[in-house]
């Protein structure tokens, strides 16, 4: 390495330390919080006892308390060595010597490309594993969410990954064609490319790649379907299909979400969220989990929710926003991409400047206060449609029924109350359950008035 080299990839080093270690001191306020919050709050005290209040209060602990070890294992130790010692040049290497051993052009950037994301792909997923394996066989099933099996679990494990070769391979070998090919404004070709890609996947993730891990049928006929429909009718919604996915066999955690572009629009509903009545069943679903889930009216209020984001334009908001994004992202690897001082610092000889290792290094590191910023910032936007999508319901009539399918989705999924505000300001796109009901019930005050 040259002084050069060297200042850059301790400055990398640097920012990634000093992201997590931000991190993880909003995690230790939240941890705190845990440990010192005994004391259901007086908006809830009606609806949440001291058991589940007891058992959010663990989850919640045990879970952050999981991401604070994880991050350090993971970011402040593993990453840092990994840039200090050249594994990404080491991993280009071994990918270029492999590429050449099947048969392949060993000179084509594209093929080794493809190559280095197989093998890194395999290499991180080794590396995940244990986390995986602990969260899903330890902390979520010692709280009662999960219902994988091993045998599940490593299926679940291996349509992954090869869904994920599968779809990452051709996508990396055209961005490296685009810019080896594209001229001076490659990256206006490349932005067009993404942008199409991620609409293509917007679409088809739903209806062809997410049945390969969970099985989806639709609703039965009946008075929630009906519901449902008649609801969708009065908003214009173009509802094509509705859904309700088997998401019981992974988890116990329940949600609701629609898809599709333009005029042909589906929605689906986890199992875990209608109303189990019943006890024990053949689908999987435990004496446990009797009782847990929404009655039709909640559901649908929580749909009102959902389709509120639709009706206000917050999906192409958002798509809107995520394209001006990528823009300048790839304005910004245009602009650097070619430094030659990036590659060298993470170990590659002189000379040796791999498209995919730049955009890496671009996006992930030289790039990091940025994307700090603008994350911040859709987070902040994003609970500002929370609020708005919230009040669509509540204009819809479900005001009532609304807050309490926040409540009982916030008590089935073991959802804590009470939060450090930096860490919440920082970390979720969602607001509070409490800010959320102060919120409606502020909207409520204000109309009666």
């Amino acid at each position: 390495m040259n002084p050069s080299s060297d200042l850059v990839l301790y400055s990398i080093i640097g920012v990634i330390l000093l992201e997590n270690a931000f991190e993880i001191y909003l995690s230790l306020r939240q941890i705190k919080v845990f440990k010192t919050s005994k004391k259901i709050p007086k908006e809830l005290d009606d609806v949440l006892t001291e058991e589940t209040f007891h058992k959010a209060r663990v989850y919640g602990l045990d879970k952050e308390q999981f991401a604070v070890f994880q991050s350090i294992i993971a970011q402040i130790v593993i990453l840092p060595l990994e840039l200090y010692l050249g594994f990404f040049a080491y991993v280009w290497a071994v990918a270029q010597s492999w590429t050449g051993e099947i048969g392949l052009n060993s000179n084509s950037e594209i093929y080794v490309s493809c190559m280095f994301v197989l093998v890194l792909n395999c290499i991180n997923f080794i590396k995940d594993l244990p986390f995986k394996i602990y969260r899903t066989f330890f902390l979520e099933a010692r709280h009662g969410f999960n219902k994988q099996t091993p045998g599940f679990f490593i299926k679940d494990q291996i349509k992954g990954i090869i869904v994920a070769s599968v779809i990452s391979l051709p996508i990396v070998a055209a961005v490296v064609a685009i810019v080896q090919s594209g001229g001076d404004y490659f990256f206006v070709w490349l932005w067009v490319f993404t942008s199409c890609v991620t609409l293509l996947l917007m679409t088809i993730y739903p209806s062809v790649i997410a049945p390969l891990f969970d099985k989806y049928k639709p609703l039965d006929e009946g008075a929630l379907r009906k519901s449902i429909e008649d609801l969708a009718a009065s908003l214009k919604f173009p509802l094509k299909q509705l859904y309700v996915v088997e998401g019981s066999k992974r988890s116990a955690h329940s949600n609701a979400y629609f898809y599709g572009l333009w005029g042909s629009k589906r929605i689906v509903l986890f199992d875990t969220l209608l109303l189990n009545k019943g006890a024990a069943t053949d689908e999987g679903l435990q004496e446990e989990d009797k009782g847990k889930g929404c009655e039709d009216s909640e559901v649908l209020a929580v749909l009102g929710h959902e389709l509120g984001h639709w009706k206000l334009g917050h999906i192409t908001k958002n798509l809107i926003i995520m394209q001006i994004h990528l823009f300048l992202l790839f304005s910004a690897f245009a602009l650097l991409f070619r430094t030659p001082v990036l590659y060298q610092a993470l170990g590659f000889p002189v000379g040796v400047q791999p498209i995919l290792i730049g955009l890496l290094v671009v996006f992930t590191y030289v790039l990091a206060p940025y994307n700090a910023v603008i994350n911040f910032a859709m987070t902040i936007l994003s609970r500002r449609f929370e609020y708005q999508a919230d009040a669509f319901a509540q204009e819809l009539g479900f005001a009532k029924q609304l807050g309490k399918a926040l409540i009982k989705l916030h008590v089935d999924n073991l959802g804590f109350p009470i939060h450090d505000w930096l860490y919440s300001t920082w970390n979720h796109s969602h607001p509070t359950l409490l800010q959320r009901l102060d919120r409606m019930q502020s909207s409520n005050t204000r109309k009666t008035k």
